[in-house]
């Protein structure tokens, strides 16, 4: 828990919030693809799905490169491929190409200046692990809270096209600027150690997996579609941005939060009831029409749920198994929340094209995400509210 240890903390911060508040500000830019490549929503919403699949799939090997060469290489490839893909992306003639210039450059990014970099932090900590992951992934929050309404914004006055150049070269100098502050965790110097087969005999990390699938097909999908929804209800194209950054900000709060009160309650106990939390929000939405204050509501909820989620998951996967190696059980957890955001926002598009309206799309997330708080009942907890340590846990 050194002074060394908190500037991690600083460039974690700094490219999750870069990274994944690009990605995540997608739903500003929604409609305006849709509209010019006279796209159908579930067809729009496959970009959003390609580029967080990317994201996590790709932590696996990110994780991976991060422990043997170190979170300084991982950084500037993030860098490279944020830049090309976005300066891509801008000049794209038809759907199918942005999904290969978005998903994939901005999926690299991600992956690049996420999982790894909280791995790293994780491994500079003991005492205030909790706390110091929750700062460190609190920029994803900060990010979408800052991104999302200025993307709407760049985008009303130069159009989406040149608000990607924009991007292009505002994340990747962002990224670079954390390159001297990354540095690997104490140790004696030589490569972590894989720790997939470790993390796939587990049958405890397995239930770990499936639960962040399954919440997954309804985490992501109002990313893509709580600003449209909004548009659609009359509200104006900031203001309905607004609810994704609203949506971003309530999660730093909880990050912090949850990381605070990790002593007090315990890492899994809290963790599972942010599940429960995501099941919840979804009932305020499917309840609220086009009331801005319920929308409001709804994404603030949310907020609280997912960031405890993203801040708490790591800490969860360190308490059972260790921080040795954790660069890739952590890319490998995140391979599965990976999969739900392929397959939810498309999905969840398809539903509102074929009925015409949200509230089948709203009921699905609803069930998807009461599945996964039930698929963590009844995981081994030991008396300080965390997940018993398993016997070949390491660090």
């Amino acid at each position: 828990d050194s002074r060394r240890g908190w500037w991690t903390v600083l460039a974690a911060f700094l490219a999750s919030g870069t990274t994944l508040g690009t990605a995540y500000s997608f739903g500003a830019f929604f409609e305006s693809m849709s509209d010019e490549f006279d796209a159908a929503a579930g067809a729009t919403a496959v970009i959003f799905g390609i580029t967080t699949f990317t994201f996590f799939a790709l932590s696996i090997l990110t994780g991976r490169l991060a422990d043997r060469f170190g979170p300084r290489v991982v950084l500037l490839i993030g860098a490279v491929g944020m830049c090309t893909g976005l300066l891509l992306t801008s000049r794209v003639e038809s759907l199918a190409a942005g999904y290969v210039t978005y998903g994939a450059g901005v999926g690299i990014a991600a992956a690049c200046g996420y999982v790894p970099m909280v791995a790293v932090v994780g491994g500079w900590f003991f005492r205030h692990r909790a706390v110091a992951v929750g700062l460190a992934v609190a920029g994803i929050g900060v990010g979408t809270l800052v991104l999302s309404p200025l993307s709407a914004a760049l985008i009303d006055r130069y159009g989406w096209r040149d608000t990607y150049v924009i991007f292009a070269i505002g994340g990747p100098a962002v990224l670079l600027a954390c390159v001297p502050l990354m540095q690997r965790p104490p140790g004696d110097g030589s490569p972590q150690p894989s720790r997939f087969g470790d993390a796939l005999r587990s049958a405890v990390f397995r239930r770990l997996q499936l639960s962040a699938l399954v919440l997954g097909l309804a985490l992501f999908v109002p990313f893509v579609f709580v600003g449209q929804y909004a548009k659609d209800h009359g509200v104006g194209s900031v203001r309905a941005a607004v609810l994704v950054g609203v949506l971003g900000g309530a999660s730093v709060l909880s990050r912090i939060g949850f990381g605070s009160l990790v002593r007090r309650f315990g890492s899994f106990r809290l963790y599972r009831g942010c599940f429960v939390i995501h099941a919840s929000s979804f009932v305020v939405w499917l309840v609220a029409g086009g009331s801005y204050g319920l929308l409001l509501t709804f994404v603030l909820v949310l907020g609280v749920g997912y960031g405890g989620f993203v801040a708490l998951g790591p800490v969860v996967v360190a308490d059972r198994m260790g921080v040795a190696g954790l660069g890739s059980i952590l890319g490998l957890l995140y391979t599965a929340p990976g999969v739900g955001g392929l397959l939810g926002p498309p999905f969840a598009g398809w539903l509102i094209d074929r009925t015409d309206g949200y509230r089948w799309s709203i009921v699905a997330c609803l069930v998807f995400a009461s599945c996964g708080a039930a698929l963590l009942v009844g995981l081994p907890v030991d008396g300080h509210g965390r997940l018993e340590r398993a016997r070949d846990a390491r660090g």
